[in-house]
This record gives structure tokens, C-alpha cells and sequence, in this order.
């Protein structure tokens, strides 16, 4: 496995492009708009006009783009990787989307003579930088275990979850965990600030006992300075929200705390913060708060 399709090289994207030729695999790659990637181009991956050029001859595509609508279109439409393709090569959607459209692809990328994964994954541009990234694997486990060289380029936490959609699940559930932890996050700063708590100490004091999270460590500093750059856009999230709420009432669930915390993001992106970070979410709590 050497030849590499690429697809959606933005912010989490770009950094896996890079890991990957590092580890010296050839990088073939589309996106929309050539300006956009001229940096790794220069770096040496290879850029294609259209998707189909793009994929041609390829032994793996890797796709990771925004919305279960770009995944459809990339994989679905006329010319795309289901029609240009090498048959034999490894589909592999690293898109937070839909379990049912993992399936799906799985199902008619089985039919056409592919193997195909559905490997979401987590760690924000940070782990995408520094090639960490957990990686959540859906489909046969013999395409998972062909696919570890690539996987390994990428990140350090790769496990094989089950069948097709299991990845995407596993990724719902990690989206909770984040609606939930970040929202408290949001909540004890807003709260410490009220008392007049010094923020910088209470986040020293609290970082390394029982209410220590990945989440304080990334974005309680970060929101201390103000800092609301993405590295993850706050409408994605609230895609990955939607999708785990459509999955949980089809299951029979009421997830209260996911509810509201994306009635919360919601409002934000209302008011044009849709293309911030997710730690955007304290100025809902500064709003009602009175602070702004």
C-alpha cells in the first residue's frame, strides 16, 4: 500500500497529509480550492482537479471532509470515488457522519469490489499535528488490521470497534462525553469568575484531581485568554451532536445533557459563531451571566 487518495485536506486534513508522507506514502489529493492546499503541494503531495483523477489508481482513499452531505457527494455522485476508484482498494471515511451512511457506503463499496471502513476520529488539530490521533474503526476486521500502516501514520490510539457504522458510533458516544464535560468546564469558570475566584489558580488547583478532563486541559486555558480559534469548528459539532441525538431516540434514549447543550451551541451559532472552536461556549454562559 503506497499510493494515498486524499480528500478534505483543511484543518484537521492537512496535518494527515503530512504525517502520512512523512511515513512514505505517496499523497494524491483534491480539494475544492487548489490556493487553499498549495502549502502541502509544495511539501510534495499531488494535486488533482476532480475527485476521479484524484483516486485513479490509488491502493487506499482516504476521505475526510464536513458534512454527511459531502460524504455523499464525494463518495456517491456521478464520477466520484465509487465510480473511479481502483477496485480492490481501502475506502476509508474518516468523517464524523452518519452510522447509517457508513453503512451505506460500506454496503455498495462491498458490492462494487472495494473495502471499506468507516475510522472517525478524535484529538483535534492538535492530535492531527502531532500524530496522535485516536482513530475508531468500523468494518472487517482484516481490512482494519491492512489498513494499521496507515492508521499508525496518523495516530497511537487505534482500535477496531465492530462491524460497518461501529466506528461512527463509537465517535457518537465520544461526542457526548464532550457535550457534557465541556459544558461543565463552561459552567465551573463561569461560576468561579462570579465569586471573584482568582481563574488561572482555580485551574491549577482543580486540573490534577477528580475534576481533571482532556477538555480543561485543552480549552480551560484557552478560554482564560480569550482564545476561540478552531480546532474544531463549533458548527461541526453541532452536526455530531444531531447525529448522536437522531441515533439515540432511534434506540429509545433521552440524553438530557446532550439536549441541552446543543440547544446552547445552537443559539451561538445563531449569533455567527458558527465558525469559532467549541470553546466558544462559555459566551453562552457569559450572556446569561450578564457579563457581555
Amino acid at each position: 500500500m503506497r499510493k494515498i487518495g486524499f480528500i478534505g485536506v483543511g484543518i484537521m486534513g492537512r496535518s494527515m497529509v503530512r504525517n502520512l508522507m512523512k511515513a512514505g506514502f505517496e499523497l494524491h489529493i483534491y480539494a475544492r480550492k487548489k490556493e487553499k492546499v498549495e502549502d502541502v503541494i509544495r511539501e510534495g503531495a499531488l494535486f488533482y482537479e476532480t475527485i476521479g483523477d484524484c483516486v485513479k489508481s490509488c491502493d487506499a482513499v482516504i476521505t475526510i471532509v464536513g458534512y454527511p452531505e459531502d460524504v455523499e457527494e464525494v463518495y456517491f455522485d456521478a464520477g466520484n470515488i465509487l465510480d473511479s476508484a481502483e477496485k480492490g482498494a481501502y475506502l476509508i471515511d474518516m468523517t464524523t457522519t452518519s452510522p447509517m451512511l457508513a453503512e451505506k457506503i460500506y454496503e455498495q463499496g462491498t458490492e462494487k469490489g472495494f473495502h471499506v471502513l468507516d475510522a472517525p476520529v478524535t484529538g483535534g488539530d492538535t492530535g492531527a499535528r502531532e500524530g496522535t490521533l485516536s482513530i475508531l474503526v468500523g468494518g472487517r476486521r482484516e481490512d482494519h488490521e491492512a489498513c494499521m500502516p496507515l492508521f499508525e501514520a496518523m495516530g497511537t490510539n487505534i482500535n477496531f470497534q465492530g462491524g460497518p457504522g461501529s466506528g461512527q458510533h463509537c465517535k457518537m458516544a465520544n461526542q457526548i462525553m464532550i457535550a457534557g464535560t465541556l459544558s461543565g468546564v463552561c459552567e465551573a469558570l463561569t461560576y468561579a469568575k462570579a465569586k471573584g475566584l482568582d481563574l488561572p489558580t482555580v485551574l491549577k488547583s482543580v486540573s490534577t484531581g477528580a475534576a481533571g478532563s482532556r477538555q480543561l486541559d485543552l480549552f480551560g486555558p484557552k478560554i482564560l485568554e480569550g482564545d476561540f480559534a478552531p480546532g474544531f469548528f463549533l458548527k461541526h459539532f453541532i452536526k455530531d451532536m444531531k447525529i448522536a441525538l437522531t441515533e439515540a431516540n432511534m434506540s429509545g434514549l433521552s440524553l438530557e445533557v446532550l439536549s441541552q447543550a446543543l440547544a446552547n451551541y445552537e443559539e451561538l451559532e445563531a449569533e455567527g459563531y458558527g465558525s469559532l472552536g467549541t470553546q466558544t461556549l462559555i459566551k453562552h454562559y457569559e450572556e446569561n451571566s450578564g457579563e457581555r
